[in-house]
Formats: C-alpha cells, sequence, structure tokens
C-alpha cells in the first residue's frame, strides 16, 4: 500500500503516510490542563499505527479559550501535562505536532465570555455577536503569543508545530476580502491580508529555527467573495518558500453549519471529496502536503495518494471512530475496521460543550477503548475465568453489540429475533438518501460474530418454555420500540387519505406509489428523513412539528444541509404547531402564537411521533425466573450511541453480576 510507506515532513521520518488530524475532545480539566484521560486517548491511535499524531487546536492566549474543557499552551504551567502526552505517544512510535490556533471572530461570549475579534467589524452569523476589529498593537501581541506557545510545545518534547490558518479562524479571516476590509498594511492587497500570516511564521522560525512548521489551510473556502484558487495557490507557494515544512489542507469555514459541512462533511458528500481541491495546490508546491475529507476507508486514503492529491492523508474522524484504524488497514489487527458513518454526533456534541463521543466506538475516551477490550476476541488468553451462558433477545444494533463483546470475552452467547432478519431498526435508518454509509454499524458486528461463531436464530419467538430449555444464567433484553399510537384521532379523516407510520413508509416506499401530496406529522430525524426519501421520489410533502426546529436530533451540519434539500425539493415545514383535529381532507393546525388554520392533508398521512420501548418479553423472563437487563431501545429509546453503549457495557459488566 502507498499509505503504508514510510515518509518525510522536513526532517521528520514518518512510519506511514496517516497523520491524525487535529480533532477537539473536551478531554481536558476547565483550567485547560491535560488529563491521563487526553494521555490515554492519544496513547491509544499511537497504538494504533498512525505515523503522525496532531493533537487538537489549542489556545495562545487564554482569552481566546473555544470551550470549556480544550488543551491550552498559553502558560508555563502546561508544559508537564503536554509533556506526558507526547512520551504516551512516543512510547508507541508515533511522532506528534500539535496544532496552534486562535479562532478570531469565531469566539463565542455565550461559552467563556470570549471576545469576538478579527480584522474588520462583522457580526458572526453562528452566535450573532459582533466582532470588534484587532489594532495593529493587538496583532503584534497575538504574534508573540503563537511564539511563545510554539516555545513551549518545543519544551514539552513535541516534533513541530501547526499553525491553523483554515476553517474560518483569524488567519484565515484576514486573508479573506469576504471578511477583511482593512485599509492598513493588514488589509486590501494579497500581500497585505498575508501579512499577519507571514510574519507569525517568520516569528516562529527565527526563534525556533529546527522546530519543523506545518500549515493548515482551507483550500477552498466554498463560498461567494472569498479568496480565488490562484490565491490560494500563490499563498501555498509563498509559505514553501518561508520555509514551511508541509501543508495540511481542509476546506470551508466554522462559521455556519452551510460552510462548516465543507471542513466536517456530512454523508451526502463523496469520499476523499477534498482531493480535486487539494490537487493544484500540490502540484504547485514541493513540499509535502496533507488532505483530509471523508477518508473512511483505507481505500479513500489510497486512491488519494495515487491520484496525487497528496503526500499524506489526515485522517480524523475515521479516527474517532476506531483508534486501530492503521494497524487493521496494514493487517497487524486482524479485525474489521469500525468505520465513521459521518453522522457528526462527535462535532455536534463539542458544540454543545459536551466531551467527544462515537456512536460507532462509545466507549471513546475511556480505558475500555483499549485493543483489550474494543477488540477482546484477539486475546484468547484474556478471557473471562468464569464463562455463562447468555441469551441476547433482539438481534438489532443493540443486542448484535452486546453479544459481540459477551462472546469475544468467553461467554457463550445466543441471539434470538423474532422477525426472519438482523439488524432490528437498520433498514429505517439506511433508507433516506445518502444514508447507505450507516451500514457499517451492522457491517461490523455482523462480521465478528460470523468469525466468533455465534448463533443468531432469526424467526425466534421467545416464550417462557424456550427461556427455561435454553437456560441461560442471564439475558440481555434488546428487543427495541415500536411506533407510538396515532397522538390524535383519525378516525374521521376521508377514505381516500391513507394513513401509516413513518417507519412503514420507510421500509416500503413503494406504499405510497399513488401518493402525490404527503403530510408528515413529526419532524424529528425520522419525519425529516421520511420526507427527504420521499420528496426524491416527486412527492410534496409537507412538514407538522411542535418544535421550533426539524430534524432536532441531528448534527447541525447534517441537519442544515438536510433542510436545504428539502427546501430546495419544495417542502413545506411548519413548525411551532400543533395538530387540533382531522376532519375530511383537512387539519386543522393551532399555533403557538394562538392562530388556527386549515391545511390539506392530500394523499397520505404519515405519523413520525416518536417510537416506545417494547418489552413484551420481560414478563416471560420473569416467569422462567432468569435474571436480565434492559438495553438500548427497549430501557429507553435513543441514538446508536446510546444503544451500541448500552450493549458493550452490559457485556462487560456479566463478570461482575455473579461475585459472591
Amino acid at each position: 500500500m502507498l499509505l503504508s510507506q514510510p515518509g518525510l515532513i522536513g526532517p521528520l521520518q514518518l512510519r506511514n503516510r496517516v497523520v491524525m488530524a487535529p480533532m477537539g475532545t473536551n478531554y481536558s480539566t476547565t483550567d485547560g490542563l491535560s488529563t491521563e484521560r487526553d494521555r490515554q486517548y492519544y496513547a491509544e491511535r499511537a497504538r494504533g499505527g498512525v505515523g503522525m499524531i496532531m493533537t487538537e487546536a489549542m489556545v495562545v492566549t487564554e482569552f481566546a479559550r473555544p470551550h470549556h474543557n480544550s488543551l491550552c499552551v498559553y502558560h508555563d504551567r502546561f508544559i508537564p501535562g503536554l509533556a506526558s502526552v507526547v512520551d504516551a505517544i512516543h512510547a508507541h512510535g508515533a511522532l506528534v505536532c500539535a496544532q496552534l490556533n486562535h479562532r478570531g471572530a469565531l469566539l463565542r461570549r455565550h461559552v467563556l465570555n470570549m471576545e469576538p475579534v478579527g480584522p474588520s467589524s462583522w457580526k458572526n452569523p453562528n452566535t450573532g455577536d459582533d466582532v470588534r476589529p484587532l489594532a495593529v498593537p493587538e496583532i503584534i501581541e497575538i504574534q508573540k503569543q503563537f511564539v511563545a506557545s510554539a516555545r513551549r510545545l518545543y519544551q514539552a518534547g513535541y516534533d513541530g508545530v501547526e499553525i491553523h490558518a483554515g476553517n474560518g479562524y483569524l488567519f484565515q479571516q484576514f486573508f479573506t476580502p469576504r471578511l477583511n476590509h482593512r485599509n492598513d498594511p493588514y488589509g486590501g492587497s494579497f500581500e497585505n491580508r498575508a501579512r499577519f500570516l507571514w510574519e507569525t511564521l517568520d516569528r516562529v522560525k527565527q526563534a525556533l529555527p529546527d522546530f519543523p512548521l506545518i500549515v493548515r489551510l482551507s483550500a477552498s473556502e466554498f463560498t461567494a467573495g472569498g479568496y480565488s484558487d490562484a490565491d490560494i495557490i500563490e499563498l501555498s507557494k509563498k509559505l514553501e518558500k518561508q520555509g514551511v515544512a508541509a501543508l495540511d489542507l481542509s476546506g470551508g469555514s466554522n462559521e455556519s453549519p452551510q460552510l462548516s459541512k465543507y471542513c466536517i462533511q456530512p454523508p451526502s458528500f463523496a469520499r476523499g471529496c477534498l482531493g480535486p481541491y487539494a490537487k493544484p495546490i500540490k502540484d504547485a508546491v514541493t513540499i509535502p502536503v496533507l488532505v483530509a475529507g471523508r477518508v473512511v476507508d483505507p481505500a479513500d486514503a489510497e486512491r488519494l495518494l495515487a491520484d496525487g492529491c497528496a503526500d499524506f492523508i489526515s485522517v480524523g474522524r475515521a479516527l474517532y471512530a476506531d483508534p486501530h484504524w492503521s494497524a487493521k488497514a496494514f493487517g497487524k489487527v486482524k479485525a474489521p475496521i469500525r468505520k465513521c458513518i459521518a453522522c457528526n454526533v462527535c462535532f455536534e456534541r463539542l458544540t454543545l460543550e459536551k466531551d467527544v463521543a462515537c456512536v460507532n466506538n462509545p466507549v471513546i475516551g475511556t480505558e475500555f477503548e483499549a485493543l483489550e477490550h474494543a477488540e477482546p476476541q484477539l486475546f484468547p488468553d484474556q478471557r473471562t475465568k468464569t464463562p455463562h451462558r447468555v441469551l441476547v433477545i433482539g438481534a438489532g444494533v443493540t443486542g448484535l453489540e452486546a453479544a459481540r463483546a459477551a462472546a469475544a470475552r468467553g461467554h457463550r452467547v445466543e441471539v434470538w429475533e423474532k422477525s426472519a432478519q438482523t439488524g432490528g431498526q437498520m433498514p429505517l435508518a439506511m433508507a433516506a438518501p445518502d444514508k447507505r454509509e450507516v451500514e457499517p454499524i451492522l457491517g461490523y458486528r455482523l462480521a465478528v460474530l460470523r468469525e466468533l461463531g455465534v448463533t443468531i436464530r432469526t424467526s425466534m419467538t421467545a416464550s417462557t418454555a424456550a427461556i427455561r430449555a435454553f437456560n441461560p444464567d442471564f439475558a440481555i433484553v434488546a428487543t427495541g420500540a415500536a411506533p407510538r399510537a396515532h397522538p390524535f384521532d383519525v378516525s374521521q379523516l376521508a377514505a381516500t387519505v391513507k394513513v401509516m407510520h413513518a417507519w412503514d413508509a420507510l421500509r416500503d416506499p413503494s406504499r405510497l406509489a399513488a401518493a402525490q401530496r404527503v403530510t408528515i406529522i413529526g419532524g424529528g430525524m425520522v419525519g425529516a428523513e421520511a420526507a427527504d426519501l420521499l420528496s426524491v421520489q416527486g412527492k410534496h410533502c409537507t412538514i407538522v412539528e411542535m418544535l421550533g426546529t426539524v430534524a432536532n436530533g441531528m448534527a447541525r451540519n447534517n441537519r442544515m444541509e438536510l433542510v436545504e434539500r428539502l427546501a430546495a425539493r419544495g417542502t413545506q415545514l411548519l413548525t411551532r404547531v400543533k395538530v387540533e383535529r382531522a376532519i375530511g381532507g383537512t387539519l386543522t393546525l393551532h399555533g403557538g402564537d394562538g392562530t388556527i388554520r386549515d391545511i390539506e392533508v392530500g394523499d397520505a398521512l404519515i405519523f413520525a411521533t416518536g417510537p416506545a420501548p417494547v418489552r413484551d418479553v420481560v414478563p416471560l423472563l420473569d416467569e422462567a425466573g432468569v435474571d436480565y437487563e434492559l438495553a438500548g431501545d427497549c430501557y429507553r429509546p435513543g441514538d446508536f450511541l446510546s444503544c451500541l453503549r448500552d450493549g458493550w457495557l452490559a457485556a462487560l459488566s456479566l463478570e461482575h453480576r455473579f461475585r459472591d
């Protein structure tokens, strides 16, 4: 593989072409100190085989913190903890660089009372905050802060430093004519707009001439009024002449979901989507180029290298999903890769000031993420000394995850599923456009269960007698959920109106083949995705939602793109309204402002009003005298993250349940 070949970034010899992208975690203290959690998180990815780790963006001043628990490097007190992180990474053979950043205009007053600053007056579209222009003495002070922070990284043992000049942060804000309207030496011409970055890099290189320096850029802003392709190519060539060791290419700007999606892409974006934007830049320089952007499979990375789009691949969310991605890609760990599904729960949690989590890796950032816990089937000598007979009822993702973890630990496991196929609600999750990317949630678990030889009985209805005959020591109930009953009376609707649940429409949209106009009650993720699927087929959809937004459970980058797609197809979104009654072909809606109006239902009325837990096997287990635990949606309806975490940890706790 090209990906497995060693490579040079300046004087740094990387063991392969995989660089872990700088991604926030919120695993640090509220004072910005690194923690044991940080150390374990990064060490496991170094152990997982990456060539180099780029630790998350660190702030150079206490007045520019992006999150409550972000890593900081603006004072010498941070050096010992960062040195511990560096040592943990080096212990597993990976190199480590640190990214330094100043968010500038994207700082948020409502998070940590940080003042947004930038090249010119502006209003941040994400927050509504006014941005104060920086005075020249403040610009010089920020440059000195970058130098001081880089020196601390050098003292902590880092192998290099990356300056973040992309994704809509401070240096990009100065470089783009879209936001920089200054008429002093830091605004106007190309040279003036690039001056802030160039001067900062010169200061760092003068202070630390032997410290490799990488710069991250957005290959394109993907919006009108920004810098041109010629501008970014010219900037890249100038940076090479300045002595930069490599360029790290991303895209877009985190100032809004509409532009952030080019940096943190939803599943509708093609794999390796930034490759075509990186190639002209790579062709224009001789220093190494890194590129990010929807790298899910090793094959995605291999294509980018083979096509000459980059020299190294910046792998981001895929390493949230599986810290051992590289070792698995190179055949050093014989287990399937847990693939990123681009749900962007990770990014959403950061935005909400939570610690990072991953739906396909629900124990990220804990000691259980270690390979011994993640893939216990690879460590037969560490299997439980007291194996138990475990019955898993339900072969959705919760049940399959519980079965995987329990069987890999050495327990004797059997899975019962009452339907004819495994996967539970997975067909629903994959039904909407661009949702095939969700399949690895199921595929990974089925692949491991096949390897483990776990019996999965489909079309198997549990009964007291069957449970007694199997005689389990313990049962994990993962029977999922079912759609809730209609929230209002539909008996007076016209007979011509087809009424069904959204789950049925997603499973078999042909049932609505004759319908042209569809009304969907409930605009959560299920209702919005049902509208997405049906509107692609040319149907006019109306969504009726009590809340102020639709697809509320979806990460905002993905949600905004979905809403844009729906609007482009003419889908009508009626928010903050409640159905009062349904008579004939009409729904009467009561608005939050007290208004009442009637709308035509059309040919079909679809309900997407949420699920209710299914626990019909619980009385049978009680009657059979079998102890059990509820996991996933049958415990509390949730999402992939809550379901997979339930399943994994229920299995992990089995040995502890049988202690005297």
